[in-house]
């Protein structure tokens, strides 16, 4: 006959998974304050912990380590920043200007209303070579969502698919650098000027995908 672990008791009429989720959000908020303020080498498990409010060994209830809470954090912000995304291009207009302009706003948007994420774009994804992998996966998943929009904008798509892959992964990892040269303060430009010329760059690059298909025939 094979022994069954206890469940855990309700503590104060709080299930156990949903104490356990409540530890875990909370110490999701304390990594990403000590990552988005102070940098990942002074986001350690104890700092994390005790701005959390836990003891060290509820950390790993939810975390493997260091490296997976860091994970978990930038997959949770990615995962706000496409709903911001697909939630803009949804609301706006079936008009190529008047979408790129609802969601390259919503965008910076994101990136504004909360100081640390544009931290974390500028100072942490270079610095650390987990996030650089990790860019990989987020600059295909955001080309992926220009190729949908670009379908779902444009009456016939005017690339064939792979095309269209590579003009997304092209047009969304140069304004992933635009973006964190601009947050780094490194261009003289105010944030009208940034979202036009961005907004421009993806017209024009939709424009010049005519001409382009029929070179490639």
């Amino acid at each position: 006959m094979t022994s069954q672990r206890p469940r855990a008791r309700p503590y104060r009429g709080v299930p156990a998974d949903q104490r356990r989720a409540h530890r875990r959000a909370a110490l999701m908020e304390a990594g990403l304050q000590r990552l988005g303020t102070e940098g990942w080498a002074a986001t350690t498990v104890r700092k994390v912990s005790a701005e959390a409010g836990l003891n060290d060994r509820y950390f790993y209830e939810s975390f493997a380590d260091r490296d997976t809470l860091l994970l978990a954090i930038i997959d949770d912000q990615i995962a706000q920043g496409t709903s911001v995304i697909i939630s803009a291009a949804g609301e706006a207009p079936r008009e190529p200007q008047a979408r790129t302009r609802a969601v390259v706003t919503a965008v910076l948007d994101f990136l504004t209303e909360d100081p640390r994420r544009a931290r974390i774009l500028t100072h942490e994804f270079p610095a650390s070579p987990l996030l650089q992998r990790r860019r990989i996966e987020i600059v295909r998943t955001l080309a992926a969502i220009f190729a949908a929009q670009a379908h779902e904008t444009l009456d016939q798509a005017l690339l064939p698919e792979t095309d269209l892959e590579m003009t997304g992964l092209t047009l969304t990892a140069g304004l992933w650098e635009l973006f964190t040269t601009w947050f780094r303060g490194d261009l003289a430009i105010d944030r009208g000027h940034l979202v036009d010329y961005t907004v421009a760059l993806i017209l024009a690059t939709a424009d010049l995908a005519a001409p382009l298909q029929h070179r490639l025939r």
